[in-house]
């Protein structure tokens, strides 16, 4: 692997990225031409780092100038709070740049509908000054507006979104808890763990990190099912705390997580096939071919459905944690984001041996919103042209976050924006209205299926001072 895309991987995932779903980064270029040179464990000869550390200097160099679109279309509740009151109007205001400056006379089209359903306005306005008030609707009932807006410049089509929530605190959540539901899932992790765990690992000294160790482990999960993932452990002697971190959606390699901190960190894929083959394309076509929208695979049957394996999988990565052989076996917590951050929250709902949870905009949450006149969690499973059964409808309760929320004694820390558009913002904040225990909240008003770094790195201080990891 390219030596550069390498180090800018492991620098960005501990850094800036560990909290986002895919981050692809690709770089040309040839090592020889600068004189790097690798040793044994194909890794930099220290003189090397030298040279290196110019490449990355000239590049900071090159990027000190902010980078953005040629137009910039900065768009905003007009409510300071982003919040308006049910049967209040909720307005937006907008400014159309180029060059910095206001864009005179800027012919703009926007839709105005309620999160994820179909436009109530569409329309078109000409901002004289380049800036203006665009004016909403009201909403009967709490939940999301949203505006979008369009601007054309030589062809180009620029846009940009912004949401207002209408009394957010009284969103509430549409997703039953079936009776059976807690039985439902000790039974399934019983039957897990009848399986001895028979944990492999293998050394990635590619991967290693002036602090920590790397490897590339496996082990069970069921019957024929096995969980693959990227350990990274302190080389120094001692007893260490650990975090598992929980994929986003998809499939991909891993590159571990963590890897500059004095923290045992392990980071799992879910779908049962090794995630260290880097530069291979069986990724992509898995993800297009036999787990193409695997997140629908036999919903019809609660036994069967894809994310039982997945969640069984989360708490067996826990039993694994404990037995690795510098884990303190007390200071524990769970990280993730998107589909993560919901299984971030699962494990810690269905073990109480988790000490601390930090979840970016948690997907799975009140998928039956859309049965219900009201945007549902990703996958969106209910959304208009899915192939909806009561069978499925049934299935969904037992693998909502809702419900899971609902249990959670866990610490935790959230985060998540009103701009979402994969995993939306009234579907998160139903299911954070049911978690009882102790949770921070940040909310990034303008955040869409991302976050801040800064909130990033926030999320990450908490958390790693939940568990006393050394430095935070």
């Amino acid at each position: 692997m390219n030596f550069l895309i390498s180090f800018i991987r492991r620098y960005f995932d501990d850094k800036l990225f560990e909290w986002v779903d895919i981050v692809i980064l690709t770089v040309y270029i040839d090592e020889r031409a600068y004189g790097l040179n690798y040793n044994k464990f194909g890794t930099l000869n220290m003189k090397n780092y030298i040279i290196l550390a110019l490449l990355m200097s000239g590049l900071s160099a090159m990027c000190q100038s902010q980078k953005e679109d040629l137009i910039r279309i900065l768009v905003a509740p007009l409510s300071d709070s982003y919040e308006y009151e049910v049967g209040e109007r909720a307005d937006f205001e907008i400014s159309i740049f180029k060059y910095g400056k206001l864009v005179k006379n800027a012919k703009i089209n926007y839709t105005i509908f309620e999160e994820q359903m179909k436009p109530i306005i569409k329309s078109s306005i000409t901002l004289k000054t380049g800036q203006g008030i665009i004016e909403g609707i009201p909403m009967d009932e709490p939940g999301f507006l949203r505006l979008k807006v369009n601007y054309k410049e030589k062809g180009k089509i620029f846009s940009n979104t912004a949401t207002a929530g209408i009394e957010v605190d009284k969103i509430k959540s549409f997703t039953q808890m079936p009776a059976d539901f807690d039985s439902f899932w000790k039974t399934a992790i019983r039957e897990a763990r009848k399986i001895d765990l028979n944990p492999q690992y293998t050394r990635l000294p590619g991967q290693d990190t002036d602090k920590n160790l790397a490897y590339h482990v496996r082990f069970n999960n069921g019957k024929k099912s096995y969980i693959y993932g990227i350990l990274m452990v302190p080389k120094k002697e001692g007893s260490y705390p650990a975090v598992l971190t929980v994929p986003g959606a998809g499939v991909r390699a891993y590159n571990g997580t963590n890897k500059s901190d004095d923290v045992i960190s392990l980071q799992i894929g879910i779908h049962g096939i090794p995630v260290n083959l880097y530069g291979s394309d069986i990724y992509d076509n898995l993800d297009k071919g036999a787990l193409y929208k695997y997140y629908w695979n036999r919903m019809d049957d609660r036994d069967a459905y894809y994310y039982k394996r997945v969640y069984t999988g989360c708490v067996r990565a826990l039993d694994f944690i404990h037995t690795v052989e510098k884990f303190d076996g007390d200071n524990l917590a769970v990280m993730g984001g998107s589909q993560g951050g919901a299984l971030a929250i699962m494990t810690a709902a269905l073990d109480d041996r988790v000490d601390a949870i930090a979840a970016l905009y948690p997907a799975l949450s009140d998928l039956d919103g859309f049965n219900n006149g009201r945007a549902g969690g990703w996958p969106r499973i209910f959304e208009t042209g899915f192939n909806f059964t009561e069978e499925k409808r049934a299935v969904a309760r037992y693998y909502d976050i809702v419900n899971f929320a609902r249990n959670l004694k866990t610490p935790g820390y959230y985060a998540y924006g009103y701009n979402d558009n994969i995993v939306p913002a009234s579907s998160v904040t139903a299911m954070l209205h049911e978690i009882k225990a102790k949770k921070t909240v940040e909310v990034a008003y303008d955040a869409a299926h991302w976050m801040y770094p800064e909130i990033q790195q926030q999320a990450k201080k908490w958390l790693f001072n939940k568990i006393k990891v050394s430095g935070y």
